[in-house]
């Protein structure tokens, strides 16, 4: 599922503009020479079996956090609501829960970090 955020985020022409292949897994930026806009993808927890039919489950539900770094405050801003858009209408996840919304005064960095749980199915499993 990782990928298919990954992916997902790649279709924005926003996003390719301004994070190109900084779009990372469990991965920070380096802050002492950080440049450009970097987003992290942070699962939370391990995919649930959900939905289920006749003892067997139909989906998988997902929580990620996704955070935008950036010395610019227009681009974190921008590219985190592109992330919101995008998992909304290219997976169907929604925002979920609290987040961050910080500028580290000594590194210059605005960091916004949200959370997003979306289930997929996957048809009927077998046990």
């Amino acid at each position: 599922m990782l990928y298919a955020v990954y992916d997902a985020l790649k279709t924005s022409t926003l996003i390719t503009e301004k994070v190109d292949k900084r779009i990372k897994f469990y991965e920070y930026p380096p802050t002492e020479s950080m440049q450009g806009v970097y987003i992290v993808i942070d699962p939370l927890e391990p995919p649930k079996p959900t939905d289920y039919a006749d003892n067997r489950w139909l989906a998988e539900e997902y929580l990620y956090q996704i955070e935008v770094w950036s010395k610019s405050l227009a681009d974190t801003q921008a590219v985190a609501k592109e992330v919101q858009h995008v998992l909304r209408n290219e997976l169907g996840f929604g925002q979920y829960g609290g987040g961050v919304d910080e500028w580290d005064k000594e590194t210059g960095i605005y960091r916004d970090a949200r959370r997003y749980r979306g289930k997929i199915y996957t048809g009927l499993e077998e046990e």
